[in-house]
């Protein structure tokens, strides 16, 4: 993130407001955030700021191109400020955390799409990884070793 927040606002022509700078300074500290943890954060620094004003900044940084919405299916949105280079996401199915992935050849190949209409011109493509991150990994696995005992680990037959 810029170091100056008001400088990025100015460059999108947008006014430079204390609700748009509380709202960008909560999604460089919280990448991911839903709305509700914005609110939070928001209204922990500036306790004047209405759901609604946070509502109507993360519409505007969206609509500007300075905050990207992503709602990965059965999920709330999402917003952060990794903007502009097509990078995907990884999201746990047990905690629900997203995490940033890069394209895998380091360029953006989802963009050249075998079977686009005609005509059609791709401009963004939405890859979402889903599984479990580490932390829920190791929950699993002790949960399994715990509540099934003729379980053991990298044993598919569930055999001692």
């Amino acid at each position: 993130m810029p170091t100056d927040v008001e400088d990025l606002l100015r460059g999108a022509n947008l006014r430079v407001t204390r609700p748009r700078v509380a709202v960008l300074n909560a999604l460089h500290d919280s990448p991911h955030a839903d709305t509700g943890t914005v609110i939070e954060q928001v209204r922990t620094r500036h306790t004047s700021v209405s759901h609604q004003a946070v509502y109507d900044c993360l519409s505007a940084l969206t609509d500007a191109g300075l905050v990207r919405r992503i709602q990965p299916t059965g999920s709330v949105a999402r917003y952060e400020l990794h903007v502009g280079d097509n990078h995907h996401h990884a999201v746990c199915r047990v905690c629900g955390s997203i995490t940033d992935v890069a394209c895998a050849t380091g360029a953006a190949p989802c963009l050249d799409a075998s079977d686009a209409p005609t005509g059609f011109a791709v401009d963004e493509a939405e890859v979402v990884y889903w599984g479990l991150c580490q932390t829920c990994q190791k929950s699993t696995a002790t949960t399994e070793l715990t509540t099934n005992p003729t379980t053991k680990p990298n044993d598919e037959k569930g055999r001692r």
